[in-house]
């Protein structure tokens, strides 16, 4: 059987997502810009250079799609790819996609319809990852460097879920594309937590006193901006807080469960698994 060409087959998710392939015996092609030299199966993928999509395709029926990250407007270098992973007999694509629509970013929401309405098409929208609490993000920096977390998201819950659970459920629908699937699944950790509790969680866990401080989200996005982000994408990053705050993101799922057959990994055990994240 063909095998599965993951975008993004270096990230978190991805990276975990291509072992779990493996090691069910699927063969899973992890596509990057810089891929690893010592894996046969790594290869080079740009989502700015099309030169390189063709080749990646090849000899795979099924596609994990991470679109261009910190973009606000994806659609334009995605769409095309579509076309051609349809040409080149694509029969599963699975695109991560996000729970949270970042505010002025409509292309995103356009290029989930267009996954979700084409065969064998399904997007996971996930919620806020766990690994966000895990350097090199500024968030995880800031809790390493100075035991502190800022936001604007005030008392407000996200269903936080880590990483491995989404690359397990991603796995699920991929290791056959004859496998049963709805088009869209929200995929979430298995309650929702604050930035508060999660301070709280990581203290206690840990030993390592964590506080939060309370900022606007004008001075989020400018953090976010000092950190190397793109402007556009760290001002619609930081305007997520305000939902966050307003409590219009605390959705909880049992599409984990659903896929993979066991539940999702709560924080304190993300915590418990990368104590050493948060020691000086």
């Amino acid at each position: 059987m063909p095998g599965v060409l993951v975008t993004g087959g270096t990230g978190r998710t991805g990276k975990a997502l291509v072992r779990m392939l493996r090691d069910a015996g699927v063969r899973a092609r992890a596509a990057s810009r810089n891929p690893a030299a010592a894996d046969p199966d790594a290869i080079r993928f740009d989502w700015s250079d099309p030169a390189t999509h063709g080749p990646a395709l090849e000899g795979t029926d099924r596609v994990f799609l991470l679109a261009p990250v910190e973009s606000v407007d994806p659609l334009p270098l995605v769409e095309p790819f579509l076309h051609r992973a349809q040409r080149a007999g694509v029969r599963r694509l699975v695109m991560l996609g996000s729970a949270i629509v970042l505010p002025g970013a409509p292309s995103a929401v356009e290029l989930a319809a267009l996954v979700r309405a084409r065969p064998g098409g399904v997007v996971l929208r996930a919620s806020g990852f766990m690994q966000n609490f895990l350097r090199p993000h500024p968030l995880a920096e800031r809790i390493r460097r100075l035991g502190e977390i800022r936001t604007a998201a005030g008392d407000g819950a996200l269903a936080w879920v880590d990483a491995r659970d989404i690359a397990a459920s991603a796995a699920a629908l991929l290791a056959d594309p004859r496998t049963d699937a709805r088009s869209d699944y929200l995929i979430t950790g298995p309650r929702g937590m604050s930035y508060p509790q999660a301070a709280q969680i990581i203290t206690a866990q840990t030993g390592r006193r964590v506080r939060v401080e309370r900022i606007t989200e004008e001075e989020q996005a400018a953090a976010y901006r000092a950190s190397g982000m793109p402007a556009e994408f760290a001002d619609a990053l930081a305007a997520v807080e305000r939902g966050i705050q307003e409590g219009r993101e605390d959705r909880v799922s049992t599409a984990v469960l659903e896929l993979t057959g066991r539940p999702p990994r709560g924080f304190a055990e993300f915590v418990s698994d990368h104590a050493h994240e948060w020691t000086r």
